[in-house]
């Protein structure tokens, strides 16, 4: 979900009815190999007081680094602190509870941008997540946009999905911990879970005879919609940040 490292809480699901079934449902891995995070882009900028400005996922935040809490579009607080000209240490915390440490470092020509990071699993211990950017304009140092170039994670992402009867479903994120349970109506449910931020909700509707459309939000805005369909052993998603032209494809195999 933008330089903090996506461990996308925001999946959609499919449905399609077969023997009284779904044919989604069931526990699905993230299949980073088959995903292609590629559209997915950050920007950076410094302003003159010395903050940086970064913009992802069609929102945008402001931190200092001071090591001071800072709050992002997605319910966490962030702390930046700087090591030198070319790396950065972020730590990102809900409620006040830290839920991810990070080290972002800049290559020696320029070019690339690798975070480094350890993030905590609801289901106990740390997932380790890489992910390395490539600059797409601006410079030099941080200031600029970069495009993602490749993610890779040692706990990729866990959805199960289980239906609720004929108009509803409920997906819970094993991951994070985060539960949403909706009706196929397109109104607004809670995302509810220890690790997950007060606000959000999930919209849910049926798209043809084996998908569906949703959309999620926060404290009332639009922020993701997604696009998911599943075939056989394969549960694909096609998502987009609501503020961004940016597409992002993520695969999942059936567990």
């Amino acid at each position: 979900m933008h330089i903090v490292t996506r461990s996308v809480l925001f999946a959609a699901l499919a449905t399609c009815l077969v023997a009284g079934n779904a044919t989604y449902e069931g526990k699905w891995k993230m299949n980073l190999s088959k995903s292609d995070f590629g559209e997915s882009t950050v920007t950076f900028e410094m302003t003159s007081a010395g903050e940086i400005k970064a913009t992802t996922d069609g929102v945008t935040y402001t931190v200092k680094t001071d090591g001071k809490d800072y709050p992002t579009p997605w319910g966490t607080t962030t702390v930046w602190k700087s090591v030198n000209a070319n790396t950065w240490e972020f730590t990102n915390k809900l409620n006040g509870k830290v839920m991810e440490t990070a080290t972002v470092k800049l290559s020696a020509d320029d070019k690339t941008l690798t975070m480094d990071a350890k993030t905590v699993q609801a289901t106990g211990g740390t997932a380790n997540n890489t992910n390395v950017y490539q600059r797409v304009s601006g410079g030099p140092g941080l200031a600029g946009k970069w495009k993602t170039k490749n993610v890779k994670s040692s706990a990729p992402g866990i959805v199960e999905l289980i239906t609720k009867g004929p108009d509803g479903i409920t997906f819970n994120f094993v991951n994070e911990g985060a539960t949403c349970e909706a009706k196929f109506d397109g109104k607004d449910y809670p995302a509810t879970g220890a690790m997950f931020p007060a606000g959000w909700t999930c919209a849910v509707s049926k798209a043809g005879d084996n998908g569906l459309d949703v959309t999620w939000k926060k404290d009332g805005k639009p922020m993701y919609k997604s696009n998911m369909t599943a075939a056989g052993k394969t549960l694909t998603e096609l998502t987009n940040a609501t503020g961004s032209a940016d597409k992002v494809k993520i695969v999942y195999d059936r567990q």
